[in-house]
């Protein structure tokens, strides 16, 4: 006797439109209308901040949610698809940060020193993804958590090499005589990276490891018994996550100029965390959204604290407490909308 299985969007547009049920017109469009919605509000939103923020300032802004939105990909692949609990996110990403600004240090084009980013956040997943073996749950996730704490400490001591606390310079973008100097180029580089890194993101998604991945996500032992190889399976997610993750470390450092070990810190993977789980942790599109909310929100609230008179307006941690009242409002916002919709936060 076969179990029942939900059909996707795509399938559920296929059966509506062949059983010519009176459904079929709105299932159709909700399925090839809905991925465009965000694009589109984005295309409508950027010329409105540059309007109202300035063109430069805006698209600095803008490169920074792209970029955070890459490193944000890897966080899904791992949480969102796989099941698994990373809190040490941040350590892969500067990883591919530190890498890149070392090989762009001493003259290697992008062309050459991206895939050894790339390649170095990716040992270092598969490194944090060694306990998995051992430990679950909670317990996994807390080696992560004390993989990022070494990272950062080996960051901070080896100064003959990263130059420590101090800090180290990083060149901007570029190669062959030109250079993403502008808030403009800039921009562009980070959106075709995007692209890149979703269009690979979702390759890897529909292929036969993406399914491995949600069917240990959903049940560890029916994917046991299924022939998955678990461990094989959690460690390619960590390898793969690490990697896109390192991708973005690698745009991150270019786009700010210096880069220390203090900014991989905790709180970046707590961040990325965060903003996955903001914008909706199952879905590609989730790592954008929370991206937006993670980046802009904290400037829109700068800015407008600056536009209202009064004193109270800039006592010291108002901006932080209106961003996490901001937080809080979005979340009861989406659990209210999952409910309606019978669904959940991925």
């Amino acid at each position: 006797m076969g179990v029942p299985v939900k059909p996707g969007r795509a399938e559920a547009a296929d059966i509506a439109a062949r059983n010519d049920s009176p459904a079929a017109a709105g299932i159709v469009r909700a399925s090839f209308c809905r991925p465009l919605a965000g694009p589109a509000l984005a295309a409508l939103a950027l010329p409105l901040a540059c309007l109202l923020l300035g063109t430069d300032y805006a698209l600095g802004q803008a490169t920074l949610v792209a970029t955070y939105a890459i490193a944000g990909l890897g966080v899904v692949l791992i949480v969102g698809q796989a099941g698994q609990i990373v809190l040490g996110q941040g350590a892969l990403v500067a990883l591919g940060a530190y890498a890149e600004a070392l090989l762009a240090a001493v003259g290697w084009p992008p062309l050459l020193s991206l895939p050894v980013a790339v390649a170095l956040g990716a040992c270092g997943g598969a490194i944090a993804s060694l306990p998995a073996r051992r430990l679950g749950g909670l317990y996994f996730g807390m080696s992560t958590l004390a993989f990022a704490l070494v990272v950062e400490e080996v960051l901070t001591r080896w100064s003959g090499l990263t130059q420590g606390a101090a800090g180290m310079l990083v060149p901007a973008f570029g190669g062959g005589g030109w250079r993403a100097q502008t808030p403009l180029a800039q921009f562009l580089v980070s959106l075709v990276a995007l692209a890149l890194a979703w269009m690979a993101c979702r390759r890897l998604l529909r292929s036969r490891l993406g399914r491995a991945w949600r069917a240990i996500r959903e049940d560890e032992a029916a994917a046991a018994a299924c022939g998955i190889d678990l461990a094989r399976t959690k460690s390619a997610a960590f390898i793969l996550g690490g990697g896109v993750s390192a991708f973005g470390g690698a745009f991150y450092a270019h786009w700010i100029g210096f880069i220390s070990p203090e900014q991989f810190g905790l709180m970046l993977s707590f961040e990325l965390l965060m903003l996955v789980f903001l914008g909706g942790v199952g879905r590609l599109s989730g790592a954008l959204w929370g991206a937006l909310v993670i980046v802009a929100v904290p400037q829109l609230i700068a800015v407008a604290r600056d536009a209202l008179p009064g004193e109270g307006v800039g006592s010291a941690g108002l901006e932080t407490a209106l961003f996490g009242a901001v937080i809080v409002a979005l979340v009861l916002w989406r659990l209210r909308g999952e409910k309606r919709r019978g669904g959940s936060l991925r």
